[in-house]
């Protein structure tokens, strides 16, 4: 199939999609258009979750993707990438929930799980009956969470107790498997664990009053000598190094999220331009909003060259720290330009949600900041580029 172009893709790198990824990504957007988009402001005004979406989320067949216990031919990265850039081009708060299932869970058991425990999880996770969460960041550490991390586990004969508590945890509310990431107190080593849901020991609360990702059910998540059979510790995570790994691979996805949003705003932007009038004309007419709009679109035509190539990096095996971290710090830094200027040209309509720009400008904050702060990945390309760490 031919797709439609994305508005804002000047250099139509979507056509660098086979037919069948164009024919998978048109899907995504068919399903996208139909049953997201409608309900989007709705549901982060009320901070709601669409829980009667998950099922069909299912039914696209693309959360088991890359992952050889799920059906289905392994995708490229740019497949990949342009999966989450097409889900928060229209709502970024189910990018992001698509995201930690897909990319974080998933990504966690597919890469540090045993044959066993893949076998056991993944199938359901990829068909989506079964939701996951990842929980490493805490109330007292973000970006220090490799030296810092203090939620501990003690092996306990064919169980692992786990305590601590986690914070920022999206999906936690109403997962069924989290991953949660604790300090073995025999060897001071951090190792993964899969705590399924009602656990005794686990709980999980709702964080309220966000001004980002609204419809994302964030959580603080208590573990109090919660009690975890041995098999479902991670076999493959025995240090940070493994949990550094899933990031790794996860900054990317964020930078293809701050690519729609940016692709977002610069359409819902452009939209308005030749809609609004003012003196007697579309304010499309005027420089001054063209300029707005190009500096908009260049930022996000950058953006998305850098992530095109990250992809392809990933598919020929030359995919490094430095690489997923300069594209997260890059990619988000344009995006929070990129909606301020949309919301510039939409002055006083800008912070209503009726015009959906001002949900973008809220979101790129969340996303500016979670898989790394701009500094932290800063910090990334700095040691890879001048062989000198500046870590604290």
């Amino acid at each position: 199939m031919s797709l439609d172009p994305i508005p804002g893709d000047l250099y139509h790198m979507q056509d660098m999609l086979d037919p069948g990824e164009q024919e998978t990504l048109g899907r995504v957007r068919d399903f996208l258009a139909a049953e997201v988009a409608p309900i989007a402001n709705e549901c982060w005004s009320r901070a709601e979750f669409p829980f009667h979406l998950i099922g069909k989320f299912g039914e696209l067949g693309v959360a088991g993707l890359g992952y050889d216990e799920c059906p289905g031919e392994k995708p490229s990265s740019m497949l990949t990438g342009f999966l989450a850039l097409e889900m928060a081009r229209v709502d970024p708060s189910m990018s992001t929930f698509f995201g930690v299932h897909t990319g974080l869970a998933m990504g966690s058991i597919g890469a540090c799980g045993s044959d066993e425990q893949r076998a056991r999880w993944l199938p359901a996770m990829g068909r989506m009956e079964k939701i996951g969460a990842f929980a490493l960041t805490e109330p007292d550490g973000g970006s220090d969470v490799a030296l810092g991390l203090r939620t501990t586990a003690r092996r306990d004969g064919d169980h692992w107790v786990l305590n601590g508590a986690k914070r920022w945890i999206g999906n936690g509310t109403f997962a069924d498997l989290v991953v949660v990431w604790a300090r073995d107190e025999a060897d001071d080593q951090v190792k993964g664990f899969v705590v399924e849901k009602d656990t005794p020991g686990f709980s999980a609360t709702r964080i309220e009053n966000k001004i980002a990702l609204r419809t994302v059910q964030n959580a603080d998540i208590v573990l109090a000598d919660c009690r975890v059979p041995a098999e479902n510790r991670l076999e493959g995570a025995g240090s940070f190094k493994d949990t550094a790994s899933i990031l790794r691979r996860t900054r990317s996805g964020v930078a293809w999220q701050a690519v729609g949003v940016m692709l977002a705003a610069y359409e819902i932007a452009r939209r308005y331009s030749v809609e609004r009038e003012q003196f007697g004309r579309p304010i499309a007419k005027f420089q001054l909003v063209q300029d707005l709009l190009v500096k908009m679109l260049g930022n996000a035509t950058a953006s998305l060259g850098m992530v095109v190539r990250l992809a392809q990096l990933q598919d020929c095996g030359q995919y490094r720290d430095e690489h997923s971290a300069l594209a997260k710090a890059y990619c988000t830094s344009r995006m929070r330009e990129t909606v301020g200027w949309g919301r510039e040209l939409m002055a006083g309509n800008g912070i209503v949600l009726d015009y959906d720009i001002g949900r973008f400008v809220a979101d790129a904050e969340a996303l500016y900041s979670y898989e790394g702060t701009r500094e932290i990945n800063t910090l990334i390309v700095g040691r890879a580029v001048t062989g000198h760490g500046a870590f604290v």
